[in-house]
């Protein structure tokens, strides 16, 4: 007799305190479960939409840049052939410019020679070419750039027919 009243006595006796309280400590760790789910998502979307308006920013500041290096190039082609401490400055300036763009990603893509691509190439005009096949970008009116792998300005081309 002395046995069962052992066995009795060993075997746990859930009274319904106990069990009401780990069904709430359950749905407890679900709700945190939940939260920190929320949180994780939210602050992936602020990384990514912080990412997004710096690189926004940097775009609206590059674009404005890119027409100054063309400025540059045109300034550059009329230059006299003679060197002088004017065109040695500009062209130092140039190269300044253009490794401040190439150190942030941002390059030209070549364009003449290439078939026409409506993505790439903005047509301005078309012109009678023996040495270029038709639909071949014949001139380069202004230089298109890259930036990684987003296209940043597209070439403004004239097109062989």
């Amino acid at each position: 007799m002395q046995e069962t009243q052992k066995s009795e006595s060993t075997t746990p006796v859930e009274l319904p305190e106990i069990v009401q309280s780990q069904e709430e400590q359950r749905g407890d760790r679900e709700r945190y479960l939940r939260l920190l789910a929320d949180f994780d998502n939210y602050r992936r979307r602020v990384d990514r939409e912080r990412s997004s308006a710096a690189r926004a920013g940097k775009r609206a500041v590059i674009l404005p840049l890119l027409d100054v290096l063309d400025d540059f190039d045109r300034a550059l082609r009329h230059l006299s052939q003679e060197s002088s401490s004017v065109s040695e400055g500009l062209e130092a300036i140039h190269r300044k410019l253009a490794g401040v763009l190439d150190a942030e990603g941002v390059a030209p893509f070549p364009s003449v020679g290439e078939p026409f691509n409506p993505v790439t190439h903005e047509a301005i005009g078309s012109v009678s070419s023996s040495q270029y096949e038709p639909g071949v970008v014949a001139e380069e009116a202004r230089r298109g750039y890259r930036w990684g792998d987003e296209l940043l300005r597209p070439a403004r081309v004239v097109v062989a027919r």
